[in-house]
């Protein structure tokens, strides 16, 4: 079910809305339990045999996690760590089976010449997000940082609907406590102004902009497109066209899952915080799918050993923690390439800034020259990186690149390419130029809503005015959505 059809905004999430509240008023049990109810039946309407799949993981998930913790109150650290292996073997053999066992075979089969066939494996949505959700439970429930034992908790923790499909990544000390907090179950007119402020700034992202530039990006990357007869300018046109649909389209899922919880006075963490006003690329990756980055670090990159084994042992944590952050994103060599690519710009990065050393390093930024061109640099190579996330193929990816690179006079043809899908060039490069300065200039959604919500605490005109504004846009944005022949899915829902 998407955030932005009807059945979601007029049917699904006012009658979830509603019954949460009336039963929060007699039963905090019974309210968590419903909405519990509400987030699979969510999950369900769109996969549904497939959600015994996730009920699984979650109940066997939940009781390695109590066995964990079992075992270090009877002071056995090994049998814990033992349980704490075997919880991370299931949640990463059924993520192997379902994402990547295709993948493995077909390498395999060119490799050696075999013809084996397993059959396409439907992937199931949000696998890679609630597996390594219940990993970080895991981890955490070995590391002693686990206190609720609540199952019904656990259960909305996992399935939560506005984070289940595409993020953020959460960890347990983030939601759980919050739903055995009793103020939640009960309304509040400020949650619920700044909740429709940020549901409405999201689904206008993902209408909008997101849905209104994908067309240039789809003309160069789709598999029917010939990017071999790319000129250098659509190619940096499609290239950049997809650089802002991906962003506004993963922020706008993002906006809207932080509105969503917020109806229901859950806090989400924000998971973008203007990535492409970065200056470097660790910078960027402070910024851009901030729940994910940090999961990684904490997960990944100081479990490897961080950078405490001396620069080259760190320059190899990074680059496999990136590498790792690819394949996660979906079993293709292209992915391999855009996480190995992010982990050559973050050594790079690092080993430039060593070089400098402090002192030269904060002379050189407090310029504004040498500020600009790092925040250039960073992003033409985030641009160059995202042609390989989105390619279909590693051998398509290149066909792009080539062309972004090749000297203009090489190329014989004229630039028709948008022209013959019937696009026009011009129109990109307004998109691309409107998107552009919307994503490096306009305050972010995280700042306009956390203004909001200071002014919100006390019933005032403002908020009143808030509330109806938002809902006679998001009324407005579902017309124009539904009015298309077609209605999108989110990007990331394919992760």
């Amino acid at each position: 079910m998407l955030f932005t059809t009807g059945a979601f905004l007029l049917a699904f999430l006012p009658i979830t809305l509603a019954v949460y509240f009336l039963l929060g008023r007699r039963s905090h049990a019974a309210a968590a339990a419903w909405l519990l109810l509400a987030s699979l039946f969510f999950y369900g309407h769109w996969m549904p045999a497939l959600t015994l799949l996730l009920v699984a993981s979650m109940v066997v998930n939940f009781w390695a996690g109590g066995r964990i913790v079992g075992a270090l109150q009877a002071h056995n650290r090994a049998r814990a760590k033992t349980w704490l292996t075997l919880g991370i073997v299931f949640n990463l053999g059924l993520l192997g089976y379902y994402k990547y066992a295709n993948f493995f075979v077909d390498n395999l089969n060119a490799v050696l010449g075999f013809e084996w066939q397993l059959g396409r494996i439907l992937l199931p949505i949000g696998i890679s997000f609630y597996s390594f959700t219940q990993i970080a439970f895991l981890v955490d429930s070995y590391e002693g940082k686990v206190r609720e034992v609540n199952p019904v908790h656990y259960g909305l923790f996992v399935t939560y609907f506005p984070h289940l499909i595409a993020g953020p990544v959460l960890h347990h000390s983030q939601m759980m406590p919050q739903f055995a907090d009793p103020a939640i179950y009960r309304p509040r007119g400020e949650n619920i102004a700044a909740g429709l402020a940020m549901l409405t700034i999201g689904l206008f992202k993902k209408v909008v902009l997101a849905d209104g530039i994908a067309p240039y990006a789809d003309a160069v990357f789709s598999p029917g497109a010939s990017a071999a007869m790319l000129t250098p300018g659509e190619a940096w046109l499609g290239a950049t066209a997809y650089t802002l649909q991906l962003y506004f389209d993963f922020s706008g899922y993002s906006d809207m899952a932080v509105g969503l919880s917020l109806l229901f006075n859950v806090r989400l963490p924000f998971n973008f915080n203007s990535p492409y006003q970065a200056r470097n690329i660790s910078d960027f990756w402070r910024r851009w799918h901030i729940s994910l980055s940090n999961f990684m670090r904490d997960y990944l990159y100081i479990p490897l050993g961080g950078n405490r084994g001396g620069p080259v042992r760190r320059y190899l944590n990074l680059a496999t923690t990136m590498v790792l952050g690819g394949l996660w994103h979906g079993a293709s060599w292209s992915f391999v390439v855009w996480g190995a690519l992010h982990g050559a710009y973050l050594m790079i990065n690092h080993g430039f800034r060593a070089v400098l050393g402090e002192a030269r390093r904060t002379r050189w930024e407090a310029s504004h020259i040498y500020g600009g061109a790092s925040w250039a640099l960073t992003l033409g190579a985030v641009v160059v990186a995202w042609v390989f996330f989105r390619a279909e193929t590693l051998s398509g990816a290149m066909q792009i690149i080539h062309a972004m690179f090749s000297w203009p006079g090489a190329a014989q043809q004229a630039p028709a390419h948008f022209w013959n899908q019937g696009l026009h060039l011009q129109a990109g490069a307004i998109w691309c130029l409107a998107l552009g300065l919307a994503a490096l200039f306009a305050p972010n959604s995280n700042r306009i809503v956390q203004w909001l919500s200071d002014r919100f605490v006390q019933p005032t005109a403002l908020r009143s005015a808030t509330t109806g504004a938002a809902l006679t846009l998001v009324a407005m944005l579902l017309v124009v959505n539904v009015t298309r022949s077609t209605v999108s899915a989110f990007i990331y829902f394919n992760f």
